[in-house]
């Protein structure tokens, strides 16, 4: 066997190993699906928040009663529930067609991976909430999931962890500039899913 031949037989191996250690089945298409499910969900908050009729501008200050922000955490849960599941059942369908299963030792590990930013980042809201700092709502949802995307992308696509560290810059300018939170958060849950997406699926699905 020529060396060339060897090292190439090496890289395939390499390459084999490296896809096993990773978790795959995560659909592209899912990513386009939640980012437009997010879309509409941030577009239902500005409605309710800004009216019909309002200007795009900055906004330096909260006013808001219970009843919305009620309705704003309803809308925030509705979307996360139907994300999830887009995203598992996807994945399940994936996974299925290529003869696997989502639950195995790397999806595991790639949960326990982003529990710990999730469900810290969760509480913190919940912490600035029940002090009424709703202006800095939006950009922390948007630090913690990035940061729990960059400890996920270890398990799975490369791309994921891109996604991670552009969620963390629009969460840190959307914490210096927090009357835009809304709009930040249109672009980091709904446009940024909805690039990810179609950039996983023209590169690995097709």
């Amino acid at each position: 066997m020529k060396q060339e031949d060897l090292i190439h037989e090496i890289g395939q191996i390499r390459s084999m190993m490296e896809r096993s250690s990773k978790f795959m089945s995560i659909s592209g298409l899912s990513g386009v699906l939640i980012g437009c499910v997010a879309l509409l969900g941030a577009l239902l908050g500005y409605y309710m928040v800004y009216g019909t009729k309002s200007e795009f501008g900055y906004r330096d200050y909260y006013i808001l009663d219970t009843g919305i922000i009620f309705k704003l955490a309803l809308i925030a849960i509705v979307v996360l529930l139907i994300s999830v599941a887009i995203g598992v059942l996807m994945a399940k369908a994936k996974a299925k067609k290529a003869g696997q299963t989502i639950w195995n030792t790397t999806s595991k590990a790639l949960l326990k991976a982003m529990a710990i930013p999730l469900i810290s980042g969760g509480l913190f809201c919940l912490i600035l909430m029940s002090q009424g700092d709703y202006g800095l709502i939006a950009s922390s949802l948007l630090i913690f999931y990035g940061l729990a995307l960059t400890a996920a992308s270890v398990f799975t696509f490369k791309e994921v962890r891109v996604l991670g560290i552009l969620e963390i810059a629009l969460g840190l300018l959307a914490l210096a500039l927090p009357g835009y939170g809304i709009w930040f958060w249109a672009l980091g849950f709904g446009v940024l899913h909805i690039i990810y997406g179609m950039i996983v699926h023209e590169k690995y699905e097709k």
